[in-house]
């Protein structure tokens, strides 16, 4: 097992998912997030059947900084309940989990 996480959030419109998805970078909280258009949502909402078309956030992270990932996606999406959920990464590329873990440290001034 990895310290490296990868978590889901769908978002409409797309112009939010790239605002989620630049402040996360920008902030260093992720190393990359993937919007992945095209994805048609099926979903019960205050007991009725809803559909939505939306975008796909693929965020790839530290474990250490899901906390800060949950509050801030909080912080800038228009949904109610957003979707949050954290994969745990068994495996992968050295150089790119290397890649990902430096990407979200803290950098000394």
């Amino acid at each position: 097992m990895t310290h490296t996480r990868l978590i889901l959030v769908t978002a409409s419109p797309r112009a939010e998912a790239k605002r989620i998805a630049h402040a996360l970078v920008e902030e260093r909280l992720a190393a990359c997030v993937n919007l992945i258009g095209g994805v048609h949502s099926v979903y019960r909402w205050k007991d009725t059947v809803e559909t939505a078309d939306e975008v796909l956030l693929l965020i790839k992270t530290q474990q250490e900084k899901v906390d800060a990932v949950r509050t801030r996606v909080h912080e800038l999406h228009s949904y109610e309940v957003p979707e949050f959920l954290v994969l745990d990464v068994a495996d992968g590329s050295s150089a790119y989990l290397d890649w990902i873990a430096s990407s979200v440290a803290e950098r000394s001034l």
